[in-house]
Formats: structure tokens, sequence, C-alpha cells
């Protein structure tokens, strides 16, 4: 007699919490929350499961209400000294009040020992300076908001700080950009855990984009042009943006604003926050993106019209600044135009 099979059972509830403090940033705590909450509420009523796949709560200095850097308040189910084991996913806040709370020793010293008891542990925006000083850093390769990685690199010099990530992976161990991209971490995250149809079906459900890779860069070269203050400057970059193709040299961008090479690079650098040649990169390589994503230009098509020059050019720059080949971005990311749809006839 053949031993009775043990059906297959779903995994049990992860419990997923948030830590936040007084001045967190709203978007921080609820936008990742929300994308775990929704995955589990469509695996509930798609008939994948009986029970909740996520239980999501919020922890803080104290149980009960504080107030985030908005001014709203949130309420804390329990105090972070209240929870030992159980956790499955730890994700770390960040806003204004991480300069007040991120040294603070109980905490610092229940991170470490959570760390070694959850599953995964994540950070949104400046909560990595948690993490940072909690030791869990070391030697690891993260990201942070844009306007703080500067500054986390220099307070903690053993950190890799990769500035221009959405959010970096290592192992068991993520950091996000700043605020919405906390939720672009969540959405890997439930892939992870549930696959793609229910990402993209709760990325659908959110209207999110679930296109965004984790290597993709924090700027952009459309909110770059936002950036600079003098009116030559920003017709320049629009002209960038509609001309990728065109020479766009240093020394032929700055005859088109009558300055020296040197000043004009001198200054771009200053307004714009990037120097020209890697604000003419930003946007060959968005322009090829859109075209990857977009049409079904061959490869060697889409080199030429975003102005990267050879395929061997076009492929380092898509490793550097997005991660992946150009082939292994359109398997991914390409969304077939939609047909038209035929006129009806009177």
């Amino acid at each position: 007699m053949s031993p009775r099979r043990t059906p297959h059972l779903p995994p049990r509830s992860r419990r997923i919490a948030m830590l936040a403090f007084p001045e967190a940033q709203i978007l921080d705590i609820t936008g990742p929350l929300e994308v775990f909450a929704r995955a589990s509420r469509w695996l509930k009523d798609h008939g994948r499961r009986q029970d909740d796949a996520y239980v999501v709560e919020v922890l803080a200095p104290r149980r009960g209400p504080f107030s985030t850097s908005s001014g709203l308040r949130l309420h804390a189910d329990r105090a972070f000294s209240e929870v030992g084991r159980g956790l499955d996913t730890l994700l770390v806040a960040g806003g204004v009040g991480v300069r007040r709370w991120h040294t603070h020793p109980l905490l610092v010293r229940w991170l470490r020992r959570q760390a070694a008891n959850v599953r995964r542990l994540a950070s949104i925006c400046t909560g990595a300076f948690f993490l940072a000083e909690a030791g869990l850093l070391s030697g690891k390769r993260v990201t942070t908001h844009w306007g703080s990685c500067d500054e986390l690199a220099r307070r903690y010099p053993d950190v890799r700080v990769e500035a221009d990530r959405i959010y970096v992976r290592e192992g068991s161990l993520a950091t996000s950009a700043g605020v919405t991209a906390g939720m672009d971490l969540a959405l890997a995250l439930v892939e992870e855990d549930h696959g793609r149809e229910v990402a993209l079906e709760v990325a659908r459900a959110l209207v999110m984009f679930l296109r965004r890779p984790g290597g993709q860069s924090q700027f952009s070269a459309q909110l770059a042009v936002q950036m600079a203050e003098q009116e030559p400057l920003r017709e320049l970059q629009a002209y960038v943006l509609e001309h990728p193709r065109d020479d766009l040299s240093v020394p032929a961008l700055a005859r088109r604003v009558a300055m020296s090479p040197r000043n004009f690079a001198r200054i771009f650098t200053r307004e714009v926050g990037m120097t020209p040649a890697r604000f003419v990169t930003s946007t060959r390589v968005e322009t090829a993106r859109r075209l990857l994503e977009e049409t079904n230009e061959s490869l060697e098509s889409v080199c030429a019209m975003s102005g990267l020059g050879t395929l061997e050019s076009m492929r380092r720059a898509f490793l550097h600044r997005v991660g992946v080949p150009p082939g292994q971005y359109r398997e991914r990311f390409h969304a077939p135009p939609s047909p038209a749809v035929p006129r009806r006839t009177v």
C-alpha cells in the first residue's frame, strides 16, 4: 500500500512589518504596505488562497498614534520592543525623522537582532540610514533617495552607495530609492513570492508600471530639463531630447549656446547636476528604451535612431545605466503596439 500523499499547501501568511517613527514619510509607510495588502486581496478574490498571503502592520517606538512628516497621523500596531520572532519581511521607512531616530541605541540593537531572524530586510528611502547605523550595510551595494546619497556615503564610507538606482538587492537585503520607489521594491518582492502575473495585476490595480527594473536610474533626462535655471540651457536640453541622433558633443553643444566648451561644461554641470555627456547618454538610453518597449524596430535601427552609435556601445550603455543588455530589456518589457481598430462603414 503506497503512503498517503500530503496535499500541497500554500505557505502560511507572511507577516510584513514597517518600522516607522515620528516624522516619517507617510508614503514610505503606506505605499509598500498597500502593495502587499493588495496582493493578498487579489489572491483571495481569484481563488488562489483562502487565507491572507500577507498580514501587514506598522511598528514604531511606541504603540499608538504618531505624526508623520506631513502632519497626518498613523497608528502603530505595536512598539518595536514588543516584537521578537515571527516577522517574514521587515521594512524600514525614511523621512525627516530619520535624523533623530536612526541612532537610537535600543532601536539599533533591535534591528541587528531582527536582521538575523527575518527572511528579508529592506529600507525605503532614507531608512537606509537605520540599516547603515546598525552595521548591516557594510560592504554592500545600496541606494537611497538621490538627495541623501552623498551624506550616506560620507557618514558610512564602508557602504557602496549607488546613487542612480531605483532599488538594489543584495541577497535577503534590499534598499530602495525615495518614496514611491518603495512600491517598486514591494512589487518586486511580491513577484518573488507569487510570480509575475500576481505582481502585474497588483501594478494594474494600483495604476503603476511593472516596467521599472531595479537597475533603472532614479534620474530621467526629461526630469533634468526642469533643473536648469538658465533659459538657454533649458532650450538646449529640449533640443537634445528631440534630436538624440545629432552631434551632441560638448563642443557642438557649447556652440549652440555661444559658450566656450570649458565654460559650458562647468555651468551645465552646476545647473543640471550632471555632466553634458551623462545627460546626453541618459537621453539616448531613454530614447532606446522607449523604442524597445513600444516598437518592433530592429536593434540596429534602435541604435541608430537613439544616437547610441554601435551595437556594442548601446550594449555597454544599457548594462551601465539599466543593468541588462538591450535584447534582454526588450524581452522583458516589450509591449507590442495595439492593432488599429477598423472603422465602421455606414
